[in-house]
This record gives C-alpha cells, structure tokens and sequence, in this order.
C-alpha cells in the first residue's frame, strides 16, 4: 500500500490533522501516512516550501505529498495534483510545490472542490480524497482537468555582490534558533568572514563544537546553505534576527 506524507500548519491541538488521517485511513485502508511536519507557523506558504524542498525527495519512488498550507482556502486558488521524478503532490497551487514543480511532468491537473466541501477546511474534504485515491491507483486524469494556468511558483531570494561582499538573507530559522541562509560554498569560500548585523561570526567551521558555549558559529547545514548558530543556545534570539534579515560574507 501506499505510503503518504503529511505536511501542514495545523499543529497538534486541533483535531485538523486527525480528520484528515481519518478520511485517509477510511478511503485507503492499509495506506501509511508520515508526518513530515504539522509546526509551519500559520499560513506560512514560503516556509512550507523551504521545509517540503528539503524533504519530499528523500521518501522512496511512489510516495504521494500531501500539503496543506493554505491560507488561501475557499477562494479561487486552484488545487491541483501532479506526478514529479516518480513522486505524486497534491495540495493548494499557492507555491509550496515550487522545487517539485521544476521537475513535474504533465498533466498537472486542477482537482474540483466538491460541492460539500467546507471551504475552510479543503484539506480534509478536497486534498485528502484526492490523495486517498491516487493511493488507490487512481489516475492524475481521473482527479480533474489540466490545469489551464501556469502553476505557481515562489522566487527564493538570491545572494548579491556589493564590492568584496557578498550580501545573502536569512531563509528559515529552525527550532533551535539557527539561522538558515540563502549563501551557499559557491559564494563563500573558505577565507571568507560572516557577519550578521554588527557581530562577526567568523570564517565557516565544521560543527558547533569548533566554538565555545555561547559563541557564534558559521557553518555548512545538512540542507547544503551556510547556517549560523550560537552553541548551546539561539542565534535568532541572541541577535534578534529572523527571516529576511541580512548576512554578509566579507571577501577580503
């Protein structure tokens, strides 16, 4: 049986997320669901793209996504389904597909909202039946027509030169308090210092423990993009910086 992942920004103390597994476990008995996160604070489509880019390829060939992050539900914002590199996606077209998308093949498809839909809640009426039944085998041509505009896609910042510094930002701040940036080893090497607002961070090392408790450290994230953190405790919190703000790497 299929396996199925969930991702939304309804938390854990609303019933949201057990209605859906409920319409999911009723609709495909067997199917496996996993939770890739249900914390994206609360209509926060940039975020669910950052989070869903760095995960949904690392689940096996057949896995279908499920994203709900929708803060434009019950207007005209189309929902749609698509296949991309041997994976199936369904969810609102807001932009939380956008690194899937570039790898889709057609069709992708519009789903019709049924018409006992709530329409504040598409993804318990609309995006779970939808997934449920691609579980099932159900074709992308059986969900709804081809979508007839181009699907929506979110422009990531991009790092740009300002004389012998490179100026990147602040892309998503994890639970820990660090600092995920748009500036990659391609736009700082290793001579390179950071700065973040009027503290210097330092050339990039290893891991936390290079510095003391308490201390500022750059470094090379899991997700590929130079990071920075305070060991033992919350860049974010100790600089006051979250996303949008700005880093610098200063070439010379």
């Amino acid at each position: 049986m299929a396996l199925i992942t969930l991702l939304t920004d309804f938390g854990t103390a609303d019933p949201y997320v057990a209605e859906m597994r409920g319409v999911l476990y009723s609709r495909a008995p067997g199917v496996t669901l996993a939770d890739m996160s249900h914390g994206i604070q609360p209509g926060d489509v940039r975020a669910a793209a950052y989070l869903f880019g760095r995960a949904w390829h690392r689940f096996p060939t057949g896995t279908i996504h499920l994203v709900v992050v929708d803060p434009g539900v019950g207007t005209g914002r189309a929902a749609i389904a698509f296949g991309a590199a041997g994976h199936w996606f369904v969810g609102p077209d807001n932009g939380v597909f956008t690194s899937a998308l570039e790898q889709a093949h057609p069709p992708v498809v519009a789903i019709p909202v049924p018409a006992d839909a709530a329409p504040t809640f598409h993804g318990r009426d609309l995006f779970s039946p939808a997934a449920a039944a691609l579980a099932l085998g159900a074709s992308l041509a059986s969900l709804g027509e081809p979508l007839p505009t181009v699907p929506v896609r979110i422009s990531l910042p991009a790092p740009f030169y300002d004389g012998k510094v490179v100026v990147g930002e602040v892309i998503s701040v994890d639970r820990f308090g660090n600092l995920v940036t748009n500036l990659t080893p391609a736009e700082v090497p290793p001579y390179a210092v950071l700065e973040v607002e009027d503290a210097q961070v330092g050339p990039l090392l290893r891991t936390f423990s290079d510095v003391e408790t308490g201390q500022l450290v750059a470094y090379l994230g899991s997700g590929g993009q130079v990071e920075i953190a305070v060991r033992d405790g919350s860049a974010a919190r100790r600089i006051g910086l979250g996303v949008g703000g700005r880093v610098r790497a200063r070439l010379g």
